[in-house]
C-alpha cells in the first residue's frame, strides 16, 4: 500500500513515521530541501498536552478589544484583502462560549493526551533526543483574576484525570528557583507535571532520518501545484521541482499536512476548509546562569508568551498575528518577547545574542486540527494544529494511520474530522454549513 504525504514538518514527519511503521510505503513531498524547515523550525518547544486549550474563549471577545490598544498585546489583526480572514474570524467568535469552549477542549485534550503517550512510547522503541525535559509546564498568573479563571480549566483536568497543581507564587518559586528576581510580579500559577519541552526541529529532523532509515522516499525541492481528482477520488498530486520540471504522483492513499497552504489545494476539489495562517514569533537566546534560568516551560498568562529551557539556549515564543502569509519580521513582537523573558528572568539569558524567527501556525477557529478522511476516496487530512502541533503530532498521525489501515483508534475520534464544520463534498462541490 502506498501513501503520499504532503507535507514535511512535524505532522507530516510523524504521519510518515507511524506508516512505515505500519509496513506502508510511503513518499513525502515538499518544497523546502530538508524537514521542519517552516512552523517546526523554531516554534515555543512546548509538548504541553495539559495546556491545550482552544484560543476561543468566553471573554476573549473582550479582551482582542483592549489588546488593540496594548503596547504588548498578545493578539495583531491586520486586515487584509482577502475574504477567508474575515470569515475565520466571525467563525472564531462563534466558538466564545462557555459551551463551545468545553466542546472543544474536551477534544483538544482528549487528542493531546493521547499523544503524550504516544510520545513517550516512540522515544522508549527509537532512543531519540531532542534536548527534552520531562519537568511540565507552569502557567503564570499576574493577577488574581487569571487565578481564579483557572478553575474552568481545572474543571476539565479533572474530569480527564490530567494531573495538575493549583501554586500560590512560593510554590512557583520552589517548583522555577530561576523566578526569584521576579517573584513579586505573580499571584500563582497552574502546573501540568506531565508536560514536556524540547527542540521540535531537531527532533522531526531525528523522526526523518529515521523514516529514510526505514525505506521512506522524500522528495523535496517539489512545490504542490494541484491535487489531481476524478470528482470521486483523489488520483495524484502535480508537482514541480527545483529544475522546473512538472511532475504527476500517484498512490493508494493521500495525507494532506501542508500546515497553512492546505484549504489552497483543497480548494479547488471543493473542499472548505477552515484554516488560516495565524502568524507567531519566536527568539532564542544562550543560557548565561543556569540557576536563573527556566528549568522548563512558563506561560505568561498575560501576554500568552512561552518561555522554554533547552540544553543550554532559551526559547521564547508566543503572538498572533492575522495578516494572511506575511512573513516579515516586525519590531513589535521582538520587543514583547524581550520585554516578557527580561521581566520574568532577567539573569538567565543573553538578550544581546538571541536569534529572531516567525512562522505561520494553521489554526481552526475551534482549535480543534483536522485529523481525518474527506468524502473525496483515498484523502485524508492532518492539519489545523496551531501552536499545538508538536503537541499532538505523534497522536495525530497515530490514529490517522489506524483509520486508513482499518484497525480501531485507541481513542475516541468524533469532532475530529472536516464533518463537524458540517459540509459535505461530492463531485467536486462542498456545501459549507454553519459551524458545528
Amino acid at each position: 500500500m502506498h501513501t503520499i504525504v504532503l507535507g514535511s514538518g512535524v505532522i507530516g514527519i510523524t504521519s510518515a513515521w507511524y506508516l512505515a511503521q505500519a509496513g506502508h510505503e510511503v513518499t513525502v513531498i515538499d518544497r523546502q530541501n530538508s524537514a521542519a524547515m517552516e512552523t517546526s523550525f523554531a516554534n515555543a518547544g512546548m509538548v504541553s498536552a495539559g495546556y491545550s486549550s482552544p484560543w476561543a474563549a468566553p471573554g476573549v471577545p473582550l479582551k482582542a478589544i483592549k489588546w488593540m490598544l496594548s503596547r504588548h498585546a498578545p493578539l495583531a489583526i491586520r486586515p487584509t484583502a482577502d475574504l477567508s480572514q474575515y470569515r475565520w474570524m466571525w467563525q472564531m467568535l462563534t466558538q466564545c462560549t462557555p459551551i463551545r469552549y468545553r466542546i472543544n477542549k474536551e477534544r483538544m485534550m482528549r487528542l493531546s493526551e493521547h499523544s503524550r503517550v504516544c510520545l513517550n512510547e516512540l522515544r522508549q522503541e527509537t532512543g531519540i533526543h531532542y534536548e527534552q525535559r520531562q519537568q511540565g509546564t507552569l502557567q503564570l498568573f499576574r493577577t488574581q483574576a487569571q487565578f481564579d479563571a483557572a478553575q474552568q480549566d481545572i474543571a476539565v483536568l479533572q474530569e480527564l484525570g490530567v494531573p495538575f497543581e493549583l501554586l500560590d507564587q512560593y510554590a512557583c518559586l520552589r517548583a522555577e528557583p530561576g523566578l526569584a528576581d521576579s517573584i513579586g510580579k505573580i499571584v500563582g500559577g497552574l502546573r501540568l507535571p506531565l508536560d514536556e519541552t524540547g527542540d521540535c526541529h531537531l527532533f522531526t529532523r531525528e523522526l526523518a532520518e529515521r523514516c529514510q532509515a526505514m525505506g521512506v522516499r522524500f522528495l523535496f525541492n517539489h512545490q504542490v501545484d494541484a491535487l489531481k481528482s476524478d470528482g470521486h477520488r483523489l488520483t495524484g498530486v502535480r508537482t514541480t521541482n527545483a529544475n522546473g520540471e512538472q511532475q504527476t504522483f500517484t498512490a493508494d492513499h493521500y495525507v494532506l499536512a501542508a500546515g497553512s497552504y492546505s484549504p489552497a489545494l483543497l480548494e479547488p476539489l471543493g473542499i472548505d476548509l477552515p484554516v488560516y495562517p495565524v502568524k507567531g514569533y519566536s527568539l532564542t537566546l544562550p543560557v548565561t546562569d543556569d540557576k536563573r534560568a527556566p528549568q522548563s516551560t512558563i506561560m505568561d498568562e498575560t501576554y500568552k508568551v512561552a518561555i522554554t529551557r533547552f540544553a543550554d539556549r532559551i526559547r521564547v515564543g508566543g503572538m498572533a498575528e492575522l495578516a494572511g502569509h506575511n512573513l516579515s519580521l516586525r519590531k513589535r513582537p521582538l520587543q514583547t518577547l524581550r520585554m516578557v523573558v527580561s521581566d520574568l528572568f532577567p539573569r538567565g539569558g543573553a538578550l544581546a545574542q538571541a536569534e529572531y524567527w516567525t512562522g505561520l501556525r494553521p489554526m481552526t477557529p475551534d482549535g480543534t486540527p483536522v485529523v481525518g478522511k474527506t468524502d473525496l476516496h483515498g484523502l485524508y487530512l492532518n492539519t489545523g494544529h496551531g501552536t499545538l502541533g508538536w503537541t499532538m503530532a505523534c497522536g495525530s498521525a497515530d490514529i490517522l494511520t489506524r483509520m486508513i489501515t482499518g484497525q480501531r483508534p485507541a481513542i475516541r475520534t468524533d469532532g475530529l474530522d472536516i464533518s463537524r464544520y458540517g459540509q459535505r463534498q461530492a463531485f467536486g462541490l462542498s456545501h459549507p454549513l454553519a459551524t458545528g
